[in-house]
């Protein structure tokens, strides 16, 4: 069966952080985004010198060799769904290989998609993780370059077909974690699930480009503030991290 084969940026055989249990992680090169507090920035040009291309087919002997320690696969960045049909073809493989298909299949996304997109991955893809930089769209557009009106589609979009797994919101201070900002996005998301799944991420400076080292770092009374006024909304699945 031919496939898309995908920009590498790199490759995680073993993972916590990128979904339930322990997971496959495929980040990909390129991201429309061109994030302030990026941690990987080295991942946001779509084709850098030395880019690595790498086969579905090639990708597969890596996750089988890891399976038995495995939970599922993620796909990240970069920017996942700016290589979707990647994204589809790795999935379909995972889904039809005896051994894999046990494996959850998990994006990592900005939520910069059309509906098409997502329904190109919906068939094989278990859940969706969204990043929401910024409810108000000018604070998003200064964090990311561009506004958010398809970032918001795409979390309704996702939860009206019970696959959105969870949102992320990443603090960075000076910038998104106004009280007025957490109120209102807690309001938001309150309103669109009080049980969605809401996990608050500090900003922390390692990895970030030089210009953005001087940002501070979001402190444990930020978390816990986050936290609360997500919880005074009315949501009831908030993690901090």
């Amino acid at each position: 069966m031919s496939s898309t084969p995908v920009r590498l940026a790199d490759v995680v055989p073993f993972s916590w952080v990128d979904g339930p249990g322990n997971r496959f992680v495929v980040f990909t090169q390129g991201c429309p985004f061109d994030c302030l507090a990026c941690h990987n920035p080295e991942t946001i040009p779509p084709h850098p010198p030395g880019t690595r291309h790498q086969t579905v087919a090639g990708l597969l002997t890596e996750i089988r060799l890891a399976e038995p320690y495995l939970q599922g696969v993620t796909v990240s960045g970069g920017e996942a769904t700016a290589q979707w049909r990647f994204v589809r073809d790795l999935f379909r493989a995972v889904r039809a290989d005896p051994r894999l298909r046990r494996l959850t299949t998990y994006v990592d996304t900005n939520g910069h998609a059309l509906p098409r997109v997502w329904d190109a991955l919906l068939p094989v893809t278990d859940g969706f993780m969204v990043d929401l930089k910024a409810l108000d769209p000018d604070v998003h557009r200064r964090l990311t370059g561009r506004g958010n009106g398809l970032v918001l589609d795409s979390i309704r979009y996702l939860h009206d077909r019970n696959r959105l797994a969870e949102v992320r919101l990443l603090l960075v201070p000076g910038h998104n974690d106004s009280a007025d900002q957490l109120e209102r996005t807690a309001a938001w998301l309150a309103a669109l699930d009080p049980e969605v799944r809401v996990v608050v991420i500090g900003f922390r400076r390692h990895g970030v480009r030089l210009e953005f080292s001087g940002t501070p770092e979001a402190t444990p009374e930020l978390l816990a503030r986050a936290r609360e006024a997500l919880e005074d909304a009315g949501l009831r699945n908030v993690v901090t991290v």
